[in-house]
């Protein structure tokens, strides 16, 4: 499968886009190359308050996506993110540090995402302002894009327009019903490949790949 690209369609937030990322890296081991789309699920008109009824429901959710694919929701990210009140579910300043990340070599998004993925999740750190973000990547050090999303230049502002507008396009045209969703882009129509493979076997994942 090393010719094949799969577009992966995610928001940095979204806590199944973090249980999956052990199949992506299984998947990449093996010659596959990722073009990662965000779709804005929780920018713009998506952003909402982390109020303490949508804190319960997704610690709960979490917990399943624990039980599912092993990654790990620490007391950290419990205490020092989902139980602090008065902050945002907004993923724009990490989905701006990512699309900045990638700005040179797409192929960044992919690093850029699993360590902010790592900061929220396991270390409990704030992802959801600029100076949060800023912090994380120049700690997993990706002082370029660190500096993008402290002071964007229009060229990286184009850039996170552009990618967000494609993951949302691609996401309304294949009638996907969340993320994390993969797709393959080939000569004919895009085909959705949807969440539940990515949590299940890694060869029932294959074989779906290999026959879009």
């Amino acid at each position: 499968m090393t010719d094949t690209t799969v577009t992966y369609l995610f928001d940095p937030l979204c806590g199944w886009c973090y249980g999956a990322a052990p199949m992506l890296d299984r998947l990449a081991a093996s010659g596959i190359a990722f073009d990662l789309l965000p779709t804005g699920l929780f920018s713009g008109a998506g952003a909402r308050p982390l109020d303490a009824g949508f804190a319960a429901h997704a610690w709960a959710n979490d917990q399943r996506i624990e039980r599912l694919s092993g990654q790990r929701f620490s007391q950290a990210y419990l205490d020092n993110v989902l139980n602090v009140r008065g902050t945002l579910l907004d993923s724009s300043a990490a989905t701006l540090g990512i699309s900045a990340a990638g700005l040179d070599d797409p192929r960044q998004r992919l690093p850029a995402l699993k360590a902010i993925q790592h900061a929220r999740y396991v270390d409990g750190r704030d992802i959801v302002t600029a100076d949060g973000v800023r912090q994380v990547l120049a700690d997993a050090g990706m002082a370029d894009a660190a500096t993008a999303v402290k002071a964007p230049t229009d060229k990286v502002l184009a850039a996170h327009r552009e990618l967000v507008s494609r993951g949302r396009a691609l996401f309304q045209r294949l009638h996907a019903n969340g993320v994390p969703s993969l797709a393959i882009i080939g000569n004919d129509a895009p085909r959705l490949i949807g969440s539940n493979a990515l949590f299940g076997s890694y060869d029932n994942l294959v074989a779906h790949i290999q026959a879009a």
